[in-house]
């Protein structure tokens, strides 16, 4: 299939790609996105808008990503599973393609109990493996679900999340190929801090071909301050966190902790470029948006392929 979306042109020519991530406001002001996606314009190939992040209501996901896509932002819609059924799913991807947004990442969806809403019910009428396939089957064969025919073309590139740090380990790969299996294009995985444990994983991913079989872009998360880096190593699932980032965080105080939290990135996405079959970096700056384009500044990412 020809490449089409400016991200899938990007990885399809053989750039190491660049993604960033944007919240959408708990309101209604468009401001918020207009701002975060000024701030990434020129630093990313493509911006993620998060879809009720934690279980936390926030403006869509579609909305977020209309607006960036007004400004001349590419964006990236996630899509959770937890709060619609198939019908509203596929509804939203085709409101989603007649809007021109193009990539979408498929996920479940953290559970309500996290989130301002810990009594609503979830729907998870399907996981991020089969709505990956449903993406697939609406746009290469052009059908629902339901087997009845779309009526025009349904343009993606589909992406994925994926986690190499979780337990059991050895598993995780075998997750990932199903994943392939199911349609992902691309993948985003889960922050990289514990970059040695990540380049064991990459190395069964290349072992088995599965890079060859679609584009793995690695997570960055830049580090604020110590208390957030020992909040992420003690109370977060999933996140692998050295205790040697946390010393480094503390021993440079409040003072330099954002300066020294660049450097671990960078330090981090250096070694990344340098990992076999990593295609890209997938920057979270939670909150922090705004040191995006100095991590990618100084990682040595600009400027941003142009491709036709």
């Amino acid at each position: 299939m020809k490449a089409g979306t400016n991200l899938e042109k990007v990885l399809a020519g053989g750039h190491f790609a660049v993604t960033a991530e944007a919240g959408p406001p708990k309101g209604t002001s468009p401001k918020v996105m207009h701002r975060k996606g000024e701030t990434l314009r020129s630093c990313c190939d493509a911006v993620n808008v998060t879809d009720n992040q934690t279980a936390i209501v926030r403006m869509s996901s579609l909305a977020g990503c209309t607006l960036l896509k007004q400004q001349g932002v590419e964006p990236v819609m996630q899509m959770v599973t937890r709060d619609r059924n198939r019908i509203a799913l596929q509804s939203d991807v085709l409101g989603a393609v007649a809007l021109g947004i193009g990539n979408i990442l498929c996920l479940t969806g953290d559970h309500m109990c996290f989130g301002n809403h810990p009594t609503a019910r979830g729907v998870f009428d399907m996981d991020s493996i089969q709505l990956v396939r449903v993406l697939k089957t609406m746009r290469d064969e052009k059908k629902f679900i339901s087997g009845e025919d779309i009526s025009g073309d349904v343009p993606l590139f589909i992406g994925a999340a994926e986690n190499p740090f979780a337990d059991p380990f050895e598993y995780r790969v075998l997750r990932l190929a199903k994943k392939i299996n199911a349609g992902a294009d691309f993948i985003q995985t889960q922050a990289v801090f514990d970059v040695e444990k990540f380049q064991r994983w990459m190395k069964m991913v290349v072992d088995r071909g599965l890079d060859k079989q679609v584009h793995i872009l690695a997570g960055v998360i830049p580090i604020k301050a110590a208390g957030m880096a020992k909040y992420m190593q003690t109370s977060v699932p999933g996140v692998s966190v050295p205790q040697g980032i946390v010393s480094r965080m503390e021993a440079a105080g409040k003072e330099n902790a954002k300066e020294e939290g660049v450097k671990i990135a960078l330090e981090i996405i250096e070694q990344l470029r340098n990992t076999p079959g990593v295609h890209g970096v997938h920057i979270m700056a939670v909150g922090w948006e705004d040191i995006v384009p100095e991590v990618v500044g100084k990682a040595g990412l600009l400027p941003r392929p142009v491709v036709a």
